[in-house]
């Protein structure tokens, strides 16, 4: 004679376990980013067209890559190249398609040092 077993009952899933990860999660996420405080980048503003006493500088920021008046120059020594050039420049920084925020608050920070530098960020 076939025993005849109890039949299975299914519990009900708790959702306290799954929300305590996804807290945990959460709080773990906040705890590490880190939040770049871009508001301390000098950008000037633009302003009404006039004439330009030297040649600016022009920074063409890529997303493998910088040059500085067509010359390719490392992230590190950016600031000393275009010293180099002029003692009070204005720097047009062009942004290719596809650079970060994060590169171009990078290359900011680096010619942050530059004493008398007009930043210009264009488009």
């Amino acid at each position: 004679m076939p025993s005849r077993a109890a039949p299975l009952r299914r519990r009900a899933l708790s959702l306290t376990s799954l929300i305590d990860v996804i807290f945990l999660l959460l709080l773990f996420f906040m705890l590490t980013t880190t939040f770049t405080r871009t508001g301390d980048l000098a950008l000037s503003e633009g302003g009404a067209g006039g004439t330009i006493a030297e040649a600016p500088i022009f920074l063409r920021l890529a997303v493998d890559g910088l040059s500085v008046n067509g010359a390719s120059i490392p992230l590190d020594q950016v600031a000393t190249a275009i010293a180099a050039l002029s003692p009070a420049p204005i720097v047009l920084i062009s942004p290719q398609p596809g650079v970060t925020a994060q590169r171009l608050a990078d290359v900011l920070t680096a010619l942050q040092g530059l004493a008398g530098a007009q930043l210009h960020v264009l488009g």
